[in-house]
């Protein structure tokens, strides 16, 4: 007789694995009508103090990073780049984030592996004020490996229609402030499985203190507490989540039809993280703009006025910053100026 654990999926294993995890779920947050079990999860749609919400809905996946991140032990980690991504692409858009999902899926549901995950996206989500409402976890032997797993979660925000932010305010003369990354953040990691791959040893070189390892696995820095305090500021035209594509990939995503952004490349401050990749690899400055964000995490378009005061709320909410550029007039584009200062 063949059974389904005989096939690879242990039923019973997987219910005490989930049952472990109502601990991490369960927030105590009123708002929240049911507990881990349901079929799906029930939650008051009422939004006290706005007078005409938008819901802002977003998924998201760690990419490459979490193969890292499962090989050599940053599990935790991931789960905080996962959501940390999750909440900045939101945040930027005005969007304060209520309720967030998970979805894993693995080759053998190791229940140390999966409530330490779970318990991960569930702090990573009581940081950022919102609440981690449940998800899924599937087994899938024959999909993925034993010891295999895929990472991602979906998050629910809110935002007053009226103080949406999305770009369409840019005017020229608008200066573009970057706020700092802390490195690749969620990006850039086949490339630099690449680099490891044909030299080993890069995983070990020291990189400012740190072995390279450590600092390409550092969590991916979510900006929500210091943009929160910007939103509803009219100075604040736009903002941009710099991920996949560099910073002309995601600044060009919020220009307007008739605006160009200038970006003068002499101003980029770049961690050594990327001074490191860039000699390892011999990537030329236009690969590694398209790749990486390059020290930018965050881009805001402001005012010229508001340049002095946008960057001292920054740094008291512990974040570093710098000018890089203006908007002109033009056809949607991001130009580049200058050179990067290696």
């Amino acid at each position: 007789m063949t059974t389904y654990k005989d096939a690879g999926v242990d039923i019973d294993a997987a219910d005490d694995a989930k049952r472990s995890m109502s601990e991490s779920i369960d927030s105590g947050d009123p708002r929240v009508l049911n507990t881990l079990g349901a079929f799906a999860s029930l939650v008051d749609g009422k939004f006290p103090g706005y007078e005409h919400p938008i819901l802002v809905l977003k998924t998201e996946e760690p990419g490459s990073k979490q193969k890292l991140a499962f090989d050599h032990g940053f599990v935790r980690s991931i789960c905080f780049d996962t959501i940390n991504h999750l909440i900045d692409d939101i945040a930027v858009m005005g969007a304060t984030p209520q309720y967030t999902q998970d979805l894993i899926i693995c080759g053998k549901m190791e229940k140390s592996v999966v409530t330490e995950i779970v318990k991960g996206f569930a702090d990573a989500c009581k940081e950022q004020d919102c609440v981690l409402t449940g998800g899924e976890t599937t087994e899938q032997p024959g999909v993925l490996e034993p010891g295999v797993y895929a990472l991602a979660a979906s998050v629910v925000g809110v935002v007053e229609k009226s103080k949406i932010i999305d770009g369409s305010k840019i005017q020229s003369g608008d200066q573009i402030i970057a706020v700092a990354s802390n490195g690749l953040h969620t990006n850039g990691y086949t490339l630099v499985r690449s680099l490891m791959d044909k030299d080993p040893s890069l995983q070990t070189s020291e990189c400012a203190g740190v072995t390279f390892l450590e600092a390409i696995m550092r969590p991916h820095t979510c900006y929500y507490h210091a943009l929160k305090g910007l939103f509803g500021n009219d100075a604040v035209h736009g903002m941009a989540h710099i991920t996949g594509g560099g910073v002309q990939g995601n600044l060009n995503r919020i220009l307007p039809a008739d605006k160009n952004a200038v970006v003068d490349l002499s101003k980029m401050q770049m961690p050594p993280v990327f001074h490191t990749i860039r000699e390892a690899g011999s990537v030329e400055d236009a690969e590694m703009m398209k790749t990486f964000n390059m020290g930018v995490g965050i881009a805001i378009v402001v005012s010229p006025d508001a340049v002095d005061d946008v960057m001292k709320h920054l740094k008291d909410k512990g974040h570093e910053s710098f000018s890089i550029g203006a908007v002109t007039d033009g056809e949607k584009s991001v130009q580049f100026e200058g050179s990067l200062s290696w």
